[in-house]
This record gives structure tokens, C-alpha cells and sequence, in this order.
């Protein structure tokens, strides 16, 4: 470069200012524009990266193993489409943190604040993250959003899902928060703690009330209940190996306000094993039952952006659901893999049922860039009964 071969015409006497190399991060001196002809002069300002050079590498060194640092922020956004929601732009910015540089024991703890915005009129803000404490002894998750979209019901049950004809539009506007703070119990990976469900549902331009049984198109809920986790993953991002099991028991009683009193239990067990140095087989069974006066807006549901991808969220719900899932993910080259998965899932109102319903599959593949380490950004394309969909999130789906 110019100024390097200028730097030997600098005496010790001069004045010296710094500069930062934008390409190094270092710092050195600046040449006196007195000491450099017009060519020089012109070669140093031509050296400056382009603001399309500044992007390239921001990206391009997102996901570099850096120094630990209290926060590490990085954002990433553009365009997407989904059948949901059509086409529109979303944005990430995901932010890892330490709360003590000299903690090697607890994972960083992650917090993303996402939006999207759709030319249908589909928007939705939220924050999701998760904390360690004191040698991995707390853990904390958190997920809080605000949605707004025009939407589409078929009713609730698979008899009603699977008649096209039934389908009708409405808009729904959506707040939830969803938190669980856990303990270790004394064993290795194992935690109990409590969790608090708040969630707020308002459907407008409800035209055939019978579709939602009649229910209140407004419907409030806070549930309480306690969560037991078992986690032996070796990355709670994007894991290559370990067990994940959770049971999730809330209760939304009559006397804390809820017009709507029910319960519910979900059980989830994810595996990841790693079949060679690139490739990594991943399970998941999960299962949501419901008991009691269920709001429409909590049933069970299939579809979105973590089960059955490639269904309508919510076309498919009752009571209960159960669904299966087998994911191969491998690694392709340099921040670049790619995955393929298969599944198979239900809907049904009593868990007796549970054997004696219709199922429904799904397939699908997908694309990952990372974004961070051992961060993904994924976009998947999903398959399933009459139905498919295009998803762009952050975060593997299981």
C-alpha cells in the first residue's frame, strides 16, 4: 500500500495523528498530506472500502471466533416469502452475551429481536432469548411478541381442517409472553422451575362464528405451571449431539381471570447424533394435550415455523396434537449446509384419540448459511397434504 511505503518519510519530531485501517483494525500513523504527491495522495483515498465492501465483510466475519467480549451484536435482514404471509422483509438482529468475560463454564446467554413486515398487512415484533447462571446452575428463557395479519380458519378438528370449502378469512391480532426460569435439581442437565403464559387473542371480521364453536373472538390468558428439563446437548443453538427433553404442565384456572379455564401438558424429546464429521441426525416427538374449556386461540396446533414446516400455522388444531419429525443436517461448504427432513403429525380432541386419527405428513428441505458460530440462519421449503410453504428464521426448528 501507499502509505506504507510513505511511513519511513516520517521523522520522530513530527506530530503524529492516527487513523484507523479500516481493512486491519490497526491503528497507524497518518501522512501528512504536505508529504505526498498527487498520485499518492490519490492512491490512499481509493484504498477506502466501498460501503459494499464494508457490508461483504461485515457478513463474511460474522460468524469468526472473536475474543470474548460482554456483548456480541450482529444483524442480519432482506427479503422473503412465505404461502402465509407472501412477500416481505424480515430482519434479525441476534446479540450473544457474557455477563463475566472470565466464565468459561456457562454458554453465552442469546437474545434476538426479529421483525417482519408483509405486503398483505402482516407484521410482527418480538424478543426471544435464554440466560445461564452461576456455573449453568439457572437457566431463563423468554419470548415475548406482538402479531398482527390477515388470517384463515377452516374451523377447529381435522374434520373441519380438511374441507377446503370451509376456509374463511379473518384478522387476528396476537400479543404473548412466554417465560420459564429453571433450577438444577442435583443431577447433571436436569432443571425444575416455574413458567407464566400470558396471552392476549383479538379476531376481527369473524364472519361464521360457528366455525370457532361460538367462542368470544376476544379471549385473555394467564397460566401458570412448572417445567422439568433434561439437556445434554453439546450446543443449546445447534446441537451435533446430547438429549433435549421437556414436560411443560400449565394451568389457566377460572380464579386468576380466565373466562376460558383449561389446562395443558406438552411433552417434547429431541436427539441429535452426529453419523460422520459433517453430518448430524436429529429426532424430535413432541405432544401438546389440552383439558377442559380450551380457547380457540391455544389449541394445539401444527404447521409455522418449528413443527410440520410447510402447513398453514393453526389450519390443523384441537385439543391435541402429536407429531414426529427426523432431520438430516449436513454440512456442504465453507458457512454453507443444507438439510432434509420427514414427518408425520395429527390432530385430535381427547387423548384416548391419540391412535385413532388421521395422519398427516410432511417433508421438506432446506438451507443453511452461518451466521454466527454455530448460529444458523435457515430458509426451509416444507411439503405436506395439499399444502407447502416457504420459512426464513434463525435458529435450527428443533
Amino acid at each position: 500500500m501507499a502509505f506504507m511505503a510513505l511511513a519511513g518519510r516520517l521523522s520522530a519530531a513530527e506530530t503524529e495523528v492516527r487513523y484507523i485501517d479500516i481493512y486491519g483494525d490497526k491503528a497507524a500513523p497518518a501522512i501528512p498530506d504536505t508529504l505526498l504527491s498527487e498520485q499518492e495522495r490519490h492512491d490512499i483515498i481509493y484504498h477506502r472500502p466501498s460501503f459494499i465492501q464494508k457490508i461483504y465483510r461485515y457478513f463474511a466475519e460474522s460468524n469468526d471466533v472473536k475474543p470474548a467480549k460482554k456483548f456480541d451484536f450482529s444483524v442480519i435482514g432482506g427479503p422473503y416469502y412465505s404461502s402465509d404471509t407472501k412477500l416481505g422483509i424480515g430482519i434479525v438482529a441476534a446479540g450473544l452475551y457474557r455477563r463475566n468475560l472470565n466464565d468459561t463454564i456457562n454458554p453465552a446467554g442469546q437474545v434476538n429481536i426479529y421483525g417482519d413486515i408483509s405486503i398483505t398487512g402482516y407484521y410482527k415484533v418480538g424478543v426471544r432469548g435464554s440466560q445461564f447462571f452461576s456455573g449453568q446452575k439457572y437457566r431463563m428463557a423468554y419470548d415475548l411478541s406482538f402479531e398482527s395479519m390477515p388470517d384463515k380458519f377452516w374451523g377447529i378438528g381435522y374434520d373441519m381442517a380438511s374441507q377446503n370449502s370451509n376456509m374463511t378469512k379473518y384478522k387476528r391480532w396476537h400479543a404473548q409472553l412466554d417465560a420459564s426460569f429453571l433450577i438444577n435439581i442435583g443431577h447433571p442437565g436436569l432443571y425444575l422451575g416455574p413458567r407464566l403464559l400470558i396471552d392476549y387473542l383479538d379476531g376481527k371480521n369473524i364472519k361464521q362464528p360457528q366455525l370457532w364453536n361460538f367462542q368470544r373472538n376476544k379471549t385473555f390468558t394467564d397460566a401458570i405451571g412448572l417445567a422439568v428439563e433434561f439437556d445434554t446437548r453439546d450446543n443449546v443453538f445447534n446441537a451435533y449431539k446430547g438429549v433435549y427433553a421437556r414436560i411443560d404442565q400449565l394451568f389457566a384456572p377460572r380464579f386468576i381471570g380466565n373466562r376460558y379455564a383449561f389446562s395443558s401438558t406438552e411433552v417434547t424429546v429431541s436427539y441429535y447424533h452426529q453419523l460422520w464429521r459433517t453430518g448430524v441426525l436429529a429426532g424430535r416427538l413432541h405432544s401438546r394435550l389440552t383439558y377442559g374449556n380450551t380457547p380457540w386461540g391455544l389449541m394445539s396446533k401444527l404447521g409455522g415455523s418449528y413443527t410440520m414446516r410447510g402447513y398453514w400455522e393453526g389450519r390443523y388444531n384441537d385439543k391435541c396434537a402429536a407429531d414426529f419429525t427426523l432431520e438430516l443436517r449436513q454440512h456442504l461448504f465453507s458457512r454453507f449446509g443444507a438439510v432434509v427432513w420427514g414427518g408425520v403429525g395429527e390432530v385430535f380432541a381427547k387423548p384416548k384419540d391419540i391412535f385413532n386419527t388421521h395422519l398427516l405428513w410432511n417433508a421438506g428441505v432446506g438451507l443453511r448459511w452461518e451466521f454466527k458460530h454455530r448460529v444458523n440462519v435457515r430458509v426451509d421449503y416444507g411439503f405436506g397434504q395439499h399444502e407447502n410453504g416457504l420459512i426464513f428464521s434463525i435458529n435450527e426448528a428443533f
